[in-house]
This record gives C-alpha cells, sequence and structure tokens, in this order.
C-alpha cells in the first residue's frame, strides 16, 4: 500500500488512511468495496476464494479520504496458491489504520468468523464490524445478530449494512473515518483504485470466465496478459491473454464446442474493458494447461504478486 502526500500538505482537520476488510470468504468483501467506492474495482462472483490479491478502492470525500483495501478471504488453506491469499491478507494488517471485519448476517457467527476474530488479537489498529447482507436478514433479527457480534470482542464500531442495497453504509463511512489520523490526500479525487490497468483487464478476463463455467474450474483458472499495446493510427487497444488451467478437462470447458464458450467469454469480457479503458479493445484470448499451477511457487507469484 503505497502512500504518496499532496505536495500542497494536508488540509487542516481533513484525515486519511488505509481500511483494510478481513472477513472469511463469501461474506461480500468485494461487492461492499465496490459500493463503498461507488464504482466497480473489484470483481465478484457467487463463489467464495474468488479474490486473489490485495485490491484497493480510495473513496475521496470532503473531509476524509478513505482507500479500503480488499483482500482475500481468511480460510485453512488446502493449496500452496490458499496459503499466499491467507498470507496476503494477513500482511495487509500489518499496514491498516483501521480494520473492516466483514461478517455475512445471514449465517450468523460461524466458526471461520470467531477464527478471523481469534487472527485480529494483536491487531493494532481499531476494528469496525460490518454485518453484511441485511436485506437477506428478517428485520425483527437484525438487532440479535448484531447483539451477538459485539460480544465477540470490543470494537470501535459495529454496522449492519447491505453491499446491495446500500443500507446503513454512509454511517459505516462516517464511522471509518472518524477513526482514521489527521492526514493528507494520498491520491486525485478522481482516482477510484491505484491498481494498473493490465490488473484490471486480467480481473475483468477472470470474472466472465468465473461466471460461465461451474464446479471447480473456477479455482483453477488464472489469467495472464501476454501482450497490451495500442495500435498506431487507431483507437484500438490489442490485449492478448492466456487463460491457464490444471486439467485438460477444464481446457476443453473453457473452449467448448467450436470454441463457443471462449467465445462467449472475450465477448463479454471485451465490453467491459472497453468501459474501462474507454477505447476499442481487440481481445484475443488463449487457454494453456499448466499443470498444478496452484502449488507452483513461481507461478503464484508470476500471477498474483504480493
Amino acid at each position: 500500500m503505497m502512500r504518496e502526500p499532496d505536495p500542497q500538505g494536508p488540509k487542516p482537520g481533513f484525515r486519511s488512511g488505509f481500511v483494510v476488510l478481513i472477513g472469511r470468504p463469501g461474506v461480500g468483501k468485494s461487492t461492499l468495496v465496490n459500493r463503498l467506492v461507488g464504482q466497480k474495482v473489484a470483481i465478484t462472483a457467487a463463489i467464495p476464494q474468488i479474490t486473489r490479491s490485495r485490491l484497493s478502492g480510495i473513496l475521496t470525500l470532503p473531509h476524509a479520504q478513505i482507500v479500503f483495501v480488499d483482500t482475500p478471504g481468511l480460510h485453512r488453506p488446502r493449496t500452496r496458491l490458499g496459503e499466499w491469499m491467507v498470507e496476503l491478507a494477513t500482511r495487509a494488517l500489518h499496514d491498516a489504520d483501521a480494520v473492516l471485519f466483514v461478517l455475512d448476517g445471514t449465517d450468523g457467527i460461524t466458526p471461520e468468523d470467531r477464527a478471523v476474530i481469534a487472527r485480529l488479537a494483536g491487531a493494532r489498529a481499531p476494528v469496525v464490524a460490518a454485518v453484511n447482507k441485511i436485506d437477506r436478514v428478517p428485520a425483527g433479527e437484525v438487532a440479535a445478530v448484531e447483539a451477538a457480534v459485539r460480544g465477540l470482542r470490543a470494537f470501535s464500531g459495529v454496522v449492519p449494512v447491505s453491499g446491495v442495497t446500500r443500507a446503513n453504509l454512509d454511517r459505516l463511512i462516517q464511522t471509518l473515518a472518524a477513526l482514521l489520523p489527521e492526514g493528507p490526500q494520498y491520491f486525485p479525487p478522481e482516482m477510484v483504485t491505484d491498481q494498473p490497468e493490465q490488473f484490471l483487464v486480467r480481473e475483468l478476463i477472470r470474472e466472465q470466465a468465473i461466471h460461465l463455467t461451474r464446479e471447480e474450474v473456477p479455482y483453477g483458472i488464472a489469467v495472464e496478459i501476454e501482450e497490451f499495446s495500442r495500435r498506431e493510427g487507431k483507437d484500438l487497444i490489442y490485449i492478448r491473454a492466456i487463460l491457464h488451467v490444471e486439467r485438460d478437462s477444464h481446457k476443453k470447458m473453457l473452449i467448448g464446442k467450436d470454441g463457443r464458450m471462449l467465445k462467449a467469454i472475450g465477448q463479454r469480457a471485451r465490453r467491459e474493458i472497453e468501459v474501462l479503458l474507454q477505447s476499442r479493445v481487440y481481445l484475443d484470448i488463449w487457454v494453456k494447461i499448466s499443470k498444478g499451477w496452484r502449488e507452483r511457487e513461481e507461478l503464484i507469484k508470476a500471477f498474483y504478486p504480493g
């Protein structure tokens, strides 16, 4: 997490800092970041463990700048990739000015949530709990869930929210902003993420591959950008991307009969990428078998650098 202060210096009373989101997989952290920032900066899916890298979303207010850091869900890893994801999330805590612990209100408090709480025992930054998905919790039960969460530890705040309906997000933002130290504006107000374009393009391609496939394929997909270049004299960006999978059966599934699945992935991803880059895009996608890549350190760090 890079900090680049405003060269004009801090404004009196202005607060700024990094809020790290922590929670088990599937609690809706990425959707929450998108809603808090007001723009899509993180991919989402109906299956857990989709976030694999730290990703920042920037919210600039008249009185504060909050950099939300989305992290992979904390879980018991079964692969070296899983270990790396947990390591990234844990490391992010050390640089946090505040921590946002996210729970799924529809599930109550799970053993996995308690395991995350245990990891927060040594956190130096203040911790706020967001009880997410309250749009799916009966109105009469929200208070009980909130009370149960308050009993887990001494939080600096507990806020029931919905990343889908935006319920209580303004309250959550104000709670977090008040906990940040006075400081400079690190990023220009128009910035909503500090991630490079190629990172975002890679994630948009992976998102569409996930949405259009099923079973275990999403967990075995990684995307590599081999070429990203603007064509001289044309309003066109050429992108060559490789979908890495672990099995031949996964490759066949991604390509589909007569290449239809791969074509559909490319079409849907290209539309989103063109919106992101504000340019026409030629997206050239290939599928490659990289057996056991989730256990290979050099490939994991190449695809998901820390």
